[in-house]
């Protein structure tokens, strides 16, 4: 059933986005929308093409009078990053996303919004239907599995796509107009444990962190944030040292391009030790708290009786792997001294999970220079190492370097300065976008990106400016006009 986002302005592109938040699309399992696609470019009798890998090109004829124009290429992704609060009973790989208004801001209920890239994908289906749309022959670029390494467009058919003038739709800074980005790599460290039999008489005790902001990991690592599984590991470090108590398990974070907002270690502790060591973990928690108390105040720490085995890590396992957590890197690790502002290099802490007799930890790192993106992975596989383990290595995506004298970037400053009525900002990303690996794979081909504003994407907080959204569509639909003539 449709909601009151199908009544914003402009309708076109805001129906369209109602009709994807009650379609699921996690990563990976982009099949509904990618069958949502194809019905509404059978509709309107449009060309579409899906490569292998599950990419669709759509093809919509210029407007009459325009059809000697140079082919344009309008991309989005298909899929979401799937994040919720504690609590919050929605599965994403078959429930509506439940949207609510506050003011001139667009969220979802207790979970991500999904307009990080829905409202791209929202706008080219609504260029495909619409006929009051000045513009040259489109080709129209819907990649899957952006959240996840950037995948789909890493393994997009060439031939899929014919023109040279692309528009990515993935930004979330109105008034900006991007030109680069960084790239990205994983790193996945695999630790082993051994283990024995705990102590007799121990009892189970669940320490968990949450409460905290969470949010994309490239776009949102400069602001300080939390990230529960480093501060757990900041806190259990010491207490361990003292208190010798037994881990069972380990585990917190999702998606390795979101910062963990939740962690969880699951101990057996002495029962006589339990008083103190509450009282310890609530100093130390309330210490990380007044740190973060401007930047991510919701920091909370809660114990509470678990079901705990009597197969624990050993001791020579325990102090091994908490010191490893608790020195593993989390944040910026350089800003550029090219660009004031932009981040460099960083990695985010951002998975650890315990899987019987091996402890996964998953690192994302980024960099937009590709010596410090391989170093920081040799960092990580020397941490792996120390710990008695191995890190796989992803070999990940390229970045996009900026080109200043672009044709589309010189056209497009003069057009937001008509439409929007001042000047835009010129800016890289650190952050994936496709662009970097779109354009290895399309030789020659001119590139530019930018959105409406979206804030806090990769976290139940993500929402969008809806009046920016009527900006960001008039912007298009000028730019299309433009590169038509």
């Amino acid at each position: 059933m449709p909601t009151f986002v199908s009544e914003l302005e402009p309708r076109p592109l805001w129906r369209h986005f109602d009709r994807i938040l009650a379609t699921p699309r996690p990563s990976k399992h982009e099949e509904a929308m990618r069958a949502f696609v194809l019905d509404v470019a059978r509709a309107r009798n449009l060309g579409a093409r899906t490569d292998k890998y599950g990419n669709v090109v759509v093809t919509v004829p210029a407007s009459k009078g325009h059809e000697k124009a140079p082919v344009v290429v309008l991309q989005s992704h298909l899929d979401m990053v799937c994040e919720k609060n504690a609590g919050v009973e929605l599965d994403f790989a078959k429930d509506a996303i439940v949207p609510r208004r506050e003011g001139d801001w667009l969220y979802a209920t207790g979970t991500t919004l999904g307009s990080d890239n829905g409202i791209g994908v929202a706008a080219m289906l609504a260029l495909a239907e619409a006929d009051d749309v000045v513009h040259g022959p489109l080709e129209l670029l819907f990649t899957v599995e952006e959240e996840i390494g950037l995948e789909g467009a890493s393994a997009l058919d060439p031939a899929l796509v014919t023109g040279r003038t692309l528009l990515n739709l993935d930004t979330e800074e109105e008034f900006a107009l991007y030109v680069g980005c960084s790239g990205g790599a994983g790193s996945e460290l695999a630790i082993p444990l051994d283990t024995m039999f705990g102590v007799d008489g121990r009892v189970g005790l669940s320490v968990k962190l949450s409460g905290l902001k969470g949010g994309h990991s490239g776009v949102d690592i400069h602001l300080q944030r939390g990230n529960a599984l480093q501060l757990l590991s900041r806190a259990l470090w010491p207490l361990w040292k003292e208190f010798q108590f037994e881990v069972v398990s380990i585990t917190g974070g999702n998606l390795t391009n979101a910062i963990p907002r939740e962690a969880e270690a699951v101990l057996r502790l002495a029962p006589e030790d339990a008083g103190a060591f509450g009282k310890a973990l609530d100093a130390a928690c309330a210490g990380m708290r007044a740190e973060l108390a401007t930047a991510d105040p919701g920091l909370a720490w809660a114990t509470a009786p678990a079901e705990a085995p009597g197969q624990v890590w050993s001791d020579v396992t325990a102090a091994r792997v908490l010191a490893l957590l608790a020195a593993l890197p989390h944040g910026v690790i350089r800003m550029s001294d090219d660009i004031p502002g932009l981040v460099e290099t960083s990695t985010n802490f951002a998975r650890v999970r315990t899987e019987g007799v091996v402890l996964r930890v998953s690192m994302s790192n980024r960099s937009s220079v590709d010596s410090a993106l391989r170093a920081l992975q040799s960092r990580m596989a020397a941490f792996a190492e120390v710990a008695g383990g191995e890190a796989t290595q992803s070999e990940g995506y390229p970045g996009w370097k900026p080109d200043m004298a672009s044709p589309v970037l010189g056209r497009m400053k003069a057009i937001h300065e008509r439409v929007v009525g001042k000047p835009a900002a010129i800016k890289a990303i650190h952050a994936g976008l496709e662009c970097g690996v779109l354009g290895a794979k399309l030789k020659g081909c001119d590139m530019i990106s930018f959105g409406p504003e979206i804030q806090h994407p990769h976290s139940p907080d993500e929402r969008v400016l809806i009046p920016s959204v009527g900006r960001f569509w008039k912007l298009l639909v000028a730019t299309l006009e433009d590169l038509a003539a």
